[in-house]
């Protein structure tokens, strides 16, 4: 029974393998054919790519022949379109430079033209500048002249008809302390002319006085005569005194004292000056300060 168990499989196994050997010989005759049917198809593929790639080549060089000879043409019409566009460049700069020479000469000669016509305008202006000036100061000059001469008049006038304090010095009097004591214009300056005072102790006693102006801690006390003389000085002490004792409300004041005449004489003036007086004449303002500059008034 073991044995033809054995037998049987033997014969199974041969079977097996002859079947296994027809496979492979059949499998190796089917991949000879595929081989030789491949080796013939690519020959053929080959053949067909090898022609497709030479017409291809050939129509290539056909389009680059076209393509060389066209973009000639191009260049060679760029270029001739560069050199008339270059011609005519030249010629628009040419025909600019020769218009900017005459632009620039143009300009040259309006430029002179305007130089010399503002010299002489300068010189035209400054001749009538220098005549005005000349004018004017002649026309000040005679101006202040002739104010200077009505002032005279004037003063002639109101000493003759004894109102020369009430017409030149009362209405110069403020004026004048003002600018003597640098009073600040937030005082006010008053004046009295011609004012008349009883004693504030006794009754029995009345006294004139020329004119009196007060500003800030200031009060002037002034006399006038037609004919001043060097005695007015001692007299005008006196007077500021009396005025001091007339008039209480002034009494804490600083007292400044001034003479008024028509025209004072040289010497006089240095006198009074030397005694800290103020010598008022008839000048351009009416009444005038005659001291010399620097003078500097005493304080009583």
């Amino acid at each position: 029974m073991k044995n033809t168990l054995i037998n049987t499989r033997v014969r199974s196994l041969e079977e097996m393998m002859a079947d296994l050997i027809a496979t492979v010989e059949q499998t190796s005759l089917e991949m000879r054919e595929f081989k030789d049917e491949w080796r013939h198809q690519s020959e053929e593929s080959k053949k067909e790519w090898r022609d497709e790639m030479r017409e291809f080549a050939e129509l290539m060089q056909c389009d680059t022949v076209k393509f060389k000879e066209s973009t000639n043409e191009i260049l060679d019409r760029t270029e001739r379109e560069n050199a008339k566009f270059k011609e005519s460049t030249n010629e628009v700069l040419d025909r600019m430079q020769c218009d900017t020479a005459k632009f620039k000469e143009s300009t040259n000669e309006i430029l002179d033209r305007t130089e010399r016509e503002n010299a002489k305008f300068k010189e035209s202006t400054n001749e009538v500048l220098d005549r005005m000036e000349r004018e004017n100061a002649k026309f000040k000059e005679d101006s202040k002249r002739d104010r200077r001469e009505l002032n005279k008049q004037l003063g002639e006038i109101a000493n003759k008809q004894g109102r020369m304090t009430e017409d030149l010095v009362a209405p110069s009097i403020c004026r004048i302390l003002r600018e003597v004591v640098r009073c600040p214009r937030r005082f006010e300056c008053g004046s009295l002319v011609r004012p008349r005072r009883t004693h504030p102790l006794d009754k029995s006693r009345l006294k004139e006085f020329d004119v009196i102006a007060d500003c800030g801690d200031y009060v002037l006390v002034n006399e006038t005569k037609s004919n001043l003389g060097p005695e007015d000085i001692g007299k005008l002490m006196d007077t500021i005194e009396e005025v001091r004792e007339y008039f209480p409300e002034f009494r804490d004041r600083k007292f400044i004292g001034s003479l008024a005449t028509l025209y004072a004489e040289e010497s006089l003036i240095k006198f009074a000056s030397r005694k800290g007086i103020l010598v008022l004449a008839v000048g351009d303002e009416l009444m005038d300060v005659k001291n010399e500059p620097g003078f500097k008034a005493a304080i009583f």
